[in-house]
């Protein structure tokens, strides 16, 4: 039975860039496919207010999309799922219908946002097969317990059903990315994104990848992928950033994804994140012939004992080479780093220091502290060591910083850090940074632009303070 399905993305975050809801087209296909009608409302764009939304569309379902749950700051700790119950609370003012919740911030904490909010139903995990499941049994009054990833209420408890990892391989189309959606994001970003595959499978001790994907590789087929990207292209995009987790899991995964790309013979460019390891020359020349012009690169650090510490399994000669790789082939790169974690010092951050210096062209973008965050490595680590407990509530930003370190040692490091290289980025933007933005976006560049930073921190330079860090 076709249903009419309202999804919401709640994300307001515009810094540094505004990002397409990629994971409501993926829900949008699956809906579309099943016959079901679908409308979005986009809290980053919207013009109608929520009310006039539901009483002109009246939908069966609503499904709400969490995207972050906070910022990762350590000294700002803005959250964003506050306004999660008014929103609920407004579809049963106005159009009473089932409120389902999902998205990856509530696949993290799913219990403590369905108790919060209030709303009738969440889909852990991805949300294709569990909302279209769902759906189908509340519309034909049938047994909806079963459901993969479901979270409901049961009895005075809220229950959470095991996840189905799905194999990723269903296409979207350009009717998955509404038009005036898709003009939005390209004026005020300059770029659309893609997936080509789900599930990570390494062990970094703080990510929350592996609940939210599961630790299973399921890669996209190269033609697909090439396809959306075409797509992506036809639509006006210039630039289109990759959301993997990691692309370069699987080097036959990045052989056979470049090699499509090249027999479409588009001119869009491409960034995505990736791990700085394993990659050859080879490797790396395909990518740039494919349209790779950005990397970013998730190190965390730059010293050997911290990334044992936080369960990279790589080495700093590992980083090295892969920035060397990728400086040879003219694609801009940087460097995050989470500084203060499990095994780091004062000692091993001067060392990450040094080391930074020895990769020519990098970026470097580094916070301060490691968010814990349930079901990883570093949760139970900080259980143990008696930071947190069972009842610690996590939805308000925790954070990890190894013993003996403070908050205020590890930032005026940062800061002299940053003083001394500028192509170190630690806090918000500068002001001249974000006038800068502005203009090469007015002027049509497109693609992250923190590759300017360190010219921007040579013509107008400015401490980090308290209040932007």
């Amino acid at each position: 039975m076709p249903s009419r399905v309202l999804l919401i993305s709640t994300n307001r975050c515009a810094t540094p860039d505004v990002v397409f809801p990629l994971g409501l087209s993926h829900l949008n296909a699956g809906l579309r496919r099943a016959g079901h009608e679908t409308r979005w409302v986009d809290f980053n764009m919207e013009s109608a207010t929520l009310p006039e939304v539901l009483a002109e569309f009246r939908p069966d379902f609503v499904g709400v999309s969490v995207r972050n749950i906070d910022d990762v700051l350590i000294r700002k700790r803005e959250t964003y799922f506050d306004r999660l119950g008014d929103l609920c609370a407004t579809v049963r003012r106005t159009h009473p219908c089932p409120v389902i919740l999902g998205g990856s911030g509530f696949s993290i904490f799913p219990l403590q946002l369905l108790a919060l909010t209030d709303a009738d139903f969440g889909i852990q995990g991805e949300g294709e097969a569990g909302l279209l499941a769902l759906i189908a049994a509340l519309a034909r009054g049938e047994d909806f317990t079963n459901v993969p990833g479901l979270v409901y209420r049961r009895g005075q408890g809220i229950v959470a059903n095991p996840q189905r990892p799905s194999p990723a391989t269903e296409p979207l189309t350009e009717a998955d990315r509404p038009a005036h959606l898709v003009g939005h994001y390209l004026r005020n970003s300059g770029m659309l994104n893609l997936q080509t595959q789900r599930g990570c499978a390494h062990t970094c001790c703080y990510c929350t990848y592996p609940v939210i994907e599961g630790r299973a590789h399921r890669q996209r087929p190269p033609e697909m992928v090439a396809e959306e990207m075409a797509q992506l292209q036809a639509q006006g995009a210039k630039y289109v950033f990759i959301v993997d987790s990691v692309f370069n899991s699987s080097p036959r995964h990045v052989v056979q994804t470049c090699e499509a790309l090249i027999r479409r013979q588009l001119s869009v460019r491409w960034g995505c994140f990736m791990r700085p390891q394993g990659l050859t020359p080879a490797l790396m020349e395909l990518m740039a012939r494919a349209g790779l012009s950005h990397i970013e690169f998730g190190s965390d650090s730059f010293c050997d004992t911290v990334l044992e510490a936080y369960g990279k399994q790589l080495t700093f000669a590992d980083i090295q080479r892969s920035s060397e790789l990728a400086r040879q082939q003219h694609i801009d790169f940087c460097h995050f780093l989470i500084c203060g974690g499990p095994g780091e010092t004062m000692e091993t951050l001067q060392t990450t220091y040094a080391n930074s210096l020895k990769l020519d062209g990098a970026v470097i973008m580094a916070v301060v502290g490691m968010r814990i965050y349930p079901d990883t490595a570093l949760y139970e680590r900080a259980r143990r060591e008696g930071r947190i407990t069972l009842d610690t509530d996590l939805l308000m930003p925790a954070y990890y910083l190894a013993p003996g370190l403070s908050e205020e040692q590890v930032f005026d490091a940062l800061q002299e850090f940053s003083r001394r290289s500028t192509n170190w980025i630690l806090g918000d933007p500068t002001p001249g940074y974000t006038r800068l933005v502005e203009r090469l976006r007015s002027r049509g560049v497109a693609g992250p632009l923190w590759s300017y930073f360190s010219m921007v921190q040579r013509l107008w330079p400015a401490p980090v303070t308290a209040a932007t860090a």
